[in-house]
């Protein structure tokens, strides 16, 4: 069986198709993402504006798919429709997947499942990383979200999370971008930033971090680096500070989670968890915890994510 993914989130937009067949794993036959485009020298994207460019995204996305598709049936659709599985949560990019979703299952007539963006992060880690338990701690970083979550692969419901800690300002990914500017680099920041910073002869710039509980501040590193440019601190450096103080405020929720929940797998996911420095450190600093990390492919945003969790819920149905 064929079962469609769809994602629309704050910066790609993304359609999967994986292949199912009986006692066997899933397997992805087709992707495609489209990156939205930001001006040079912006901060982000409006909802309304990344709205736009899904809508016009979806036509060349879907051309592409199923050209190379021709005769292939379709058991079932499966989009992103909220960033959290919680109540209440929304954003209007979501709304766009949902929509080409539910009508395209209507006109098939095959089930649609919406499932939270989260949820399908941490389900694409989980599928690419090999990761050996289904219960684990995850980390979920990306220029929309950095929270610590514990987190139980339900083959019933898709994916049980409970939040217990995270950014209570700036995320990962902002902190990366808002630096990224301020030092000239393409939105999003994150792999230039990447780059710039191994060029760093010191050992980064030396960033405070902010960490209580289970909680992390990155407005005052954040602040902290863009005086530190505006004072002349070389650019390297101050890349390379970034990284350490991200790593270095993750590693203290880490510990205390590890401790707290007995647990020893750690699953990172999100576009920030590409960073190599990050995952070096993050290890280092924690050799006693076994951690999965994603293939750079497949830990930013992408459709496989909702694809996987329609496989569990249809092979159990």
């Amino acid at each position: 069986m064929y079962i469609l993914g769809i994602d629309t989130s704050n910066y790609v937009t993304s359609l999967a198709v994986l292949q199912k067949e009986p006692d066997q794993e899933a397997v992805l036959v087709q992707e495609k993402r489209i990156t939205l485009e930001v001006i040079k020298g912006g901060k982000g994207l409006r909802q309304s504006e990344a709205v736009f460019q899904h809508i016009k995204n979806m036509p060349e996305i879907w051309e592409d798919i199923f050209s190379k598709l021709q005769g292939v049936s379709i058991r079932c659709i499966a989009a992103s429709v909220k960033p959290r599985p919680l109540e209440g949560s929304y954003m209007p990019v979501f709304q766009v997947g949902e929509s080409y979703g539910r009508c395209l299952a209507s006109f098939l007539q095959v089930p649609f499942y919406g499932f939270s963006h989260q949820e399908g992060h941490i389900e694409t880690g989980f599928w690419n990383s090999k990761c050996p338990s289904n219960h684990f701690l995850s980390l979920h970083l990306s220029g929309g979200t950095t929270e610590l979550v514990e987190a139980v692969r339900n083959p019933r419901r898709g994916m049980d999370i409970h939040l217990l800690g995270g950014t209570n300002d700036l995320n990962a990914g902002q902190f990366i971008d808002r630096v990224g500017v301020k030092l000239g680099l393409s939105f999003p920041a994150g792999r230039e930033l990447e780059k710039l910073a191994a060029g760093n002869t010191q050992g980064g710039l030396k960033v405070p971090v902010s960490v209580k509980g289970y909680d992390i501040s990155f407005s005052g590193p954040a602040t902290f680096v863009e005086r530190a440019l505006e004072g002349g601190a070389p650019a390297a450096e101050a890349a390379r500070g970034v990284e350490v103080a991200i790593a270095h405020s993750l590693i203290e929720v880490l510990r205390r989670a590890a401790d707290d929940k007995a647990l020893q797998e750690v699953l990172v996911v999100g576009g920030v968890a590409s960073n190599a420095f990050i995952r070096r450190r993050l290890m280092e600093g924690l050799p006693s915890l076994s951690f999965y990390f994603p293939s750079p492919r497949f830990a930013g945003d992408s459709a496989v994510g909702p694809a996987l969790l329609a496989v569990q819920l249809l092979s159990t149905a």
